[in-house]
């Protein structure tokens, strides 16, 4: 350490000394009774000053990479699970940059070629749709940051609660497949409760309301379902009583925790932020078929049908592709004012369809 704090300051002493010098050189050269031609060497003693102080730049930063390894090298010796810890925290703060300046990038095109939210391409907006979940969820942990040595108080939460606290840019790639089982879990319990819901519903056409209540009693059997049999009920989820806008209360609230939306709000702000995520997966969707399921990276695959409602953990990719690809039947197909059945259908391709793939 002695030897590298030595070597820094002949460093730092030949760049003062190169800088004594060139001022000098600089008020010998700028005197009025020299010429032109003797000047022109100034431009070359500039530029040697300007390396010398990226150099001073560039063997600062190596030896703080060299102290850094080797700080990471001793805790992956000694103490390996803070070193699991450590490493995820700074890789995951990387990778928050990197999604701040793309999601920056993204919204300066918006403005630039006056594009709306569904013009975009689905990397895009599904880049803008999780970072901006991330950062609410994130936001209580910096409200309780502000206050003077909160900070930590704020370690000890983020070790003991990080599924609840922290985002998933911060987990380990164990915790994300255990958390995602576990909000998946969360989200599939309130899927018998929604069919419930289905058949209580009276509707005036006869013919439908046989068609919904065998449908209801097909998924509650354990069946999967097919995509014209989900298409053929469409009609009801434009209007009253299915219809995004005029469902009962307790229907929107139900729903509410399929999207990781709480459903302890007044009515009407739950139906208004219910439609604004339903049209923001409708939009989605149609973005995603324009790329082509295919084009997805695996952990893009998995992610596509974790959001839809399948727990993608527990499937192959070939399973999770085809599931997707049945998903997109059905969206493909609807209108704006049909959304209330992509939020069903959350429930009616995804509940049986894990334990069916394995059994295969």
């Amino acid at each position: 350490m002695a030897l590298s704090c030595s070597s820094l300051c002949a460093h730092l002493s030949l760049a003062r000394i190169c800088g004594f010098r060139i001022s000098r050189t600089t008020n010998c050269l700028y005197s009025p009774y020299v010429s032109c031609q003797t000047r022109l060497p100034l431009g070359k003693q500039y530029y040697s000053t300007s390396k010398v102080r990226r150099g001073i730049g560039r063997y600062v930063s190596s030896k703080l990479n060299f102290a850094n390894a080797k700080y990471e090298g001793f805790l992956k010796r000694r103490f390996p699970r803070f070193y699991l810890l450590h490493h995820t925290f700074v890789e995951g703060f990387k990778l928050l940059f990197q999604d701040a300046n793309e999601v920056r990038r993204i919204k300066s095109k918006l403005r630039s070629e006056r594009l709306q939210y569904k013009d975009l391409p689905y990397r895009e907006m599904e880049k803008l749709r999780q970072f901006r979940r991330d950062l609410i969820k994130a936001i209580p942990l910096v409200l309780i940051s502000i206050p003077p040595f909160a900070n930590y108080l704020v370690f000890v939460l983020m070790y003991f609660f990080p599924r609840q606290l922290l985002i998933p840019h911060f987990w380990t790639p164990q915790q994300q497949v255990t958390f995602r089982g576990i909000y998946h879990s969360m989200r599939a319990q309130h899927y018998p409760t929604v069919l419930r819901g289905l058949e209580h519903h009276k509707v005036k056409e006869e013919p439908l309301q046989k068609c919904l209540k065998d449908l209801c009693a097909k998924v509650q059997s354990g069946s999967t379902l097919k995509v014209s049999e989900v298409l053929a009920v469409r009609g009801l989820f434009s209007g009253p009583p299915l219809g995004i806008k005029r469902m009962h209360t307790e229907q929107k609230r139900q729903l509410s925790h399929l999207l990781f939306l709480t459903p302890h709000l007044p009515v009407f702000v739950v139906g208004r932020r219910l439609n604004s995520h339903a049209l923001e997966l409708l939009y989605l969707d149609r973005a995603l078929s324009r790329l082509g399921p295919h084009q997805l990276s695996e952990t893009e695959l998995r992610q596509a049908c974790y959001l839809r409602g399948l727990n993608s953990d527990s499937l192959n990719a070939n399973q999770c592709r085809e599931w997707l690809s049945q998903w997109l039947q059905v969206s493909s197909t609807l209108k704006e004012s049909e959304v209330s059945l992509l939020l069903h259908n959350i429930v009616f391709l995804s509940t049986n369809y894990s334990h069916r793939a394995r059994l295969h």
